[in-house]
């Protein structure tokens, strides 16, 4: 009886697991390293302690605002993707009622309002339109609707890195916002890596994703083109200030993000595409610690 109680309830331990599981930490944390990058490029004053934990914590719950929403938004087309399919709301392991609605909207609410009190009204703005672009244009507007979905649904980590440069600077100069454009640049060819090693469950879910409009070999080509172009963009922070360690980090990065998007142009697979997605997270990673690295020694 008692196991069967224990299989029918779960642990506390595992219900947090699932709750958290709903709020994408992995992919809140990578945020709000973008805008501690975006940060610490920037020229200007000093922020104190308390503004940079505020910024840092404000950018986290944002992003895990709008990564609960996409979950519970998403939770029926994700039980059609394997590699959905075991979300919590997928699951029905969490129930998706509208008060989750209240705590996504009160986390939002309460990253905004922090971020425009103890920091400023620019840098807060940027907090909630990188939520609002991945909650409401990614998920709502163009996921079902256009292969351009996640082009225009990348601004969201756009958006972090300006969140941290008008910390400093509101008015925000070159380098943020050629950081800024890197994050647009490098979430197509991430994600679309992605999108060929998963095509099938894309089809079945009926989402328009790249390879699903024009077929994996040309998609992987595409992923190559937009690869370099990546690259090439990266490399563009050092006529601008950016100093050694961080060209450093683009260059090392970007060669080794090539190498996987060339093998997987020139044979389209699920390892070859597992890799290109790989190659991007090892290229994004560099650049971010890089980045941060040659902002506290310049």
């Amino acid at each position: 009886m008692g196991t069967a109680a224990a299989t029918i309830h779960p642990s506390a331990s595992s219900r947090v697991r699932l709750v958290l599981g709903v709020f994408k930490l992995r992919i809140g944390v990578m945020i709000m390293i973008t805008a501690l990058a975006g940060l610490a490029v920037t020229p200007g004053p000093s922020l104190s302690a308390v503004q940079w934990l505020v910024l840092a914590f404000s950018v986290l719950l944002s992003s895990a605002s709008a990564g609960a929403f996409n979950q519970y938004y998403e939770y029926e087309s994700d039980r059609r993707m394997a590699r959905t399919r075991n979300r919590a709301f997928a699951t029905g392991a969490l129930q998706p009622t509208p008060a989750w609605l209240g705590v996504i909207g009160a986390l939002l609410a309460g990253s905004v309002v922090a971020t425009w009190t103890v920091v400023n009204g620019v840098s807060a703005l940027f907090v909630f339109l990188g939520a609002f672009f991945y909650a409401v244009v990614y998920t709502v507007w163009l996921k079902r609707r256009s292969w351009l979905n996640i082009v225009i649904g990348g601004l969201a980590g756009s958006f972090a890195v300006l969140a941290g440069a008008a910390a400093v600077d509101p008015s925000i100069g070159p380098l943020g916002l050629l950081l800024a454009l890197v994050l647009f640049l490098w979430t197509p060819p991430h994600f679309w890596s992605l999108a060929i090693a998963n095509q099938k469950d894309y089809a079945d879910a009926g989402v328009p994703m790249l390879p699903v409009v024009v077929g994996p070999e040309r998609a992987a080509r595409v992923v190559f083109a937009s690869t370099v172009l990546l690259v090439v963009a990266s490399l563009l922070p050092a006529w601008f200030g950016a100093g050694p360690v961080y060209l450093a980090g683009a260059v090392v990065g970007g060669a080794f993000f090539i190498v996987k998007a060339r093998r997987l142009a020139s044979h389209p697979s699920r390892a070859t595409a597992m890799g290109s997605f790989f190659g991007s997270l090892v290229q994004l990673g560099l650049l971010l610690l890089a980045a941060g690295i040659d902002g506290l020694i310049r």
